[in-house]
Protein backbone atom coordinates (compact mmCIF):
# COMPACT_ATOMS: atom_id res chain seq x y z
CA UNK A 1 0.00 0.00 0.00
CA UNK A 2 1.42 3.28 -1.19
CA UNK A 3 1.92 6.39 0.87
CA UNK A 4 -0.52 8.99 -0.28
CA UNK A 5 1.57 11.29 -1.82
CA UNK A 6 3.54 8.30 -4.01
CA UNK A 7 0.36 6.95 -4.78
CA UNK A 8 -0.59 7.26 -8.80
CA UNK A 9 -3.24 10.53 -9.42
CA UNK A 10 -5.74 7.85 -10.60
CA UNK A 11 -6.25 7.33 -7.06
CA UNK A 12 -6.72 10.55 -5.84
CA UNK A 13 -10.67 9.97 -6.25
CA UNK A 14 -12.60 6.68 -5.49
CA UNK A 15 -12.34 3.87 -8.45
CA UNK A 16 -13.45 0.32 -8.52
CA UNK A 17 -11.44 -2.26 -10.54
CA UNK A 18 -14.00 -4.90 -12.34
CA UNK A 19 -12.22 -7.60 -14.29
CA UNK A 20 -14.92 -10.35 -16.41
CA UNK A 21 -14.37 -13.10 -18.55
CA UNK A 22 -16.61 -15.92 -20.01
CA UNK A 23 -15.52 -19.58 -20.51
CA UNK A 24 -17.23 -21.93 -23.35
CA UNK A 25 -17.34 -25.68 -23.15
CA UNK A 26 -15.02 -27.69 -24.67
CA UNK A 27 -15.53 -27.61 -28.97
CA UNK A 28 -18.64 -29.74 -29.95
CA UNK A 29 -19.93 -30.11 -26.23
CA UNK A 30 -23.96 -28.59 -26.85
CA UNK A 31 -24.58 -29.67 -23.00
CA UNK A 32 -23.06 -27.50 -20.79
CA UNK A 33 -23.56 -24.10 -20.23
CA UNK A 34 -20.55 -20.95 -20.64
CA UNK A 35 -19.44 -19.76 -17.30
CA UNK A 36 -19.37 -15.99 -16.51
CA UNK A 37 -16.87 -14.72 -13.78
CA UNK A 38 -16.43 -10.88 -12.54
CA UNK A 39 -14.10 -9.86 -9.81
CA UNK A 40 -14.44 -6.46 -8.26
CA UNK A 41 -11.74 -4.19 -6.22
CA UNK A 42 -13.83 -4.00 -2.80
CA UNK A 43 -11.55 -1.26 -1.07
CA UNK A 44 -9.50 2.10 -2.43
CA UNK A 45 -6.03 0.50 -2.42
CA UNK A 46 -6.93 -2.16 -4.48
CA UNK A 47 -5.99 -5.17 -2.51
CA UNK A 48 -8.77 -6.90 -1.59
CA UNK A 49 -11.76 -8.52 -4.65
CA UNK A 50 -14.74 -9.91 -4.07
CA UNK A 51 -15.97 -12.51 -6.90
CA UNK A 52 -19.07 -13.49 -8.63
CA UNK A 53 -19.90 -16.38 -10.84
CA UNK A 54 -23.05 -17.05 -12.90
CA UNK A 55 -23.66 -19.38 -15.77
CA UNK A 56 -25.25 -18.60 -19.38
CA UNK A 57 -25.97 -19.84 -22.49
CA UNK A 58 -23.04 -21.96 -24.14
CA UNK A 59 -20.88 -19.84 -26.32
CA UNK A 60 -22.56 -16.48 -25.62
CA UNK A 61 -19.38 -14.14 -24.93
CA UNK A 62 -21.95 -11.05 -23.79
CA UNK A 63 -22.30 -11.21 -20.08
CA UNK A 64 -26.28 -11.72 -19.55
CA UNK A 65 -26.09 -11.13 -15.79
CA UNK A 66 -23.41 -8.34 -15.78
CA UNK A 67 -25.69 -5.46 -14.54
CA UNK A 68 -26.30 -7.24 -11.39
CA UNK A 69 -23.02 -8.66 -10.78
CA UNK A 70 -21.98 -4.83 -11.42
CA UNK A 71 -24.50 -3.74 -9.32
CA UNK A 72 -23.38 -5.56 -6.35
CA UNK A 73 -19.67 -4.88 -6.65
CA UNK A 74 -20.63 -1.11 -6.08
CA UNK A 75 -22.90 -2.18 -3.42
CA UNK A 76 -19.83 -3.98 -1.53
CA UNK A 77 -17.20 -0.96 -2.66
CA UNK A 78 -19.35 1.68 -0.85
CA UNK A 79 -20.21 -1.01 2.47
CA UNK A 80 -16.25 -0.99 2.87
CA UNK A 81 -15.01 2.33 1.94
CA UNK A 82 -18.26 4.74 2.36
CA UNK A 83 -17.70 5.74 -0.93
CA UNK A 84 -19.40 5.56 -4.73
CA UNK A 85 -16.62 5.07 -7.13
CA UNK A 86 -15.93 8.19 -9.26
CA UNK A 87 -14.27 6.34 -12.07
CA UNK A 88 -15.06 1.92 -13.00
CA UNK A 89 -12.17 0.30 -14.75
CA UNK A 90 -13.32 -2.77 -16.63
CA UNK A 91 -10.50 -5.04 -17.86
CA UNK A 92 -12.45 -7.57 -20.01
CA UNK A 93 -10.82 -11.13 -21.32
CA UNK A 94 -12.68 -13.63 -23.29
CA UNK A 95 -13.77 -11.92 -25.94
CA UNK A 96 -13.56 -12.89 -29.62
CA UNK A 97 -12.38 -10.51 -32.00
CA UNK A 98 -15.36 -10.87 -34.07
CA UNK A 99 -17.71 -9.91 -30.84
CA UNK A 100 -15.61 -6.84 -29.35
CA UNK A 101 -18.08 -4.51 -30.74
CA UNK A 102 -21.82 -6.47 -29.78
CA UNK A 103 -19.79 -7.01 -25.94
CA UNK A 104 -18.37 -3.36 -25.61
CA UNK A 105 -21.70 -2.10 -26.42
CA UNK A 106 -24.05 -4.59 -24.58
CA UNK A 107 -21.56 -4.54 -21.33
CA UNK A 108 -21.21 -0.99 -21.16
CA UNK A 109 -24.93 -0.39 -21.10
CA UNK A 110 -25.08 -2.84 -18.60
CA UNK A 111 -22.64 -1.21 -15.97
CA UNK A 112 -24.68 2.11 -16.83
CA UNK A 113 -27.54 0.46 -16.11
CA UNK A 114 -26.21 -0.67 -12.34
CA UNK A 115 -24.86 2.62 -11.62
CA UNK A 116 -28.51 3.54 -12.57
CA UNK A 117 -30.35 1.59 -10.39
CA UNK A 118 -28.23 2.73 -7.34
CA UNK A 119 -28.65 6.25 -7.56
CA UNK A 120 -30.64 8.11 -10.98
CA UNK A 121 -28.05 10.44 -11.80
CA UNK A 122 -24.87 8.41 -10.81
CA UNK A 123 -22.72 8.03 -13.75
CA UNK A 124 -19.21 7.83 -13.00
CA UNK A 125 -16.35 7.98 -15.67
CA UNK A 126 -15.85 4.02 -17.39
CA UNK A 127 -12.79 3.02 -18.83
CA UNK A 128 -13.56 -0.65 -20.76
CA UNK A 129 -10.08 -2.25 -21.92
CA UNK A 130 -10.33 -5.44 -23.50
CA UNK A 131 -7.46 -7.82 -22.72
CA UNK A 132 -6.38 -11.11 -24.98
CA UNK A 133 -3.91 -13.14 -24.50
CA UNK A 134 -3.46 -15.06 -27.80
CA UNK A 135 -0.67 -13.73 -29.49
CA UNK A 136 2.78 -15.25 -30.43
CA UNK A 137 5.63 -13.89 -28.29
CA UNK A 138 7.40 -16.40 -26.43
Amino acid sequence: ILVPENRPKLFREPVIFLGATVTHPPAGDNKKPSIAALVASTDGHPSAYTAFVRIQQARKDVINSLSSMVKDSLINFYRKTAFKPHRIIMYRDGVSEAQFMNVLQDELLAIRRACMELEEGYRPGITFIVVQKRHHTR
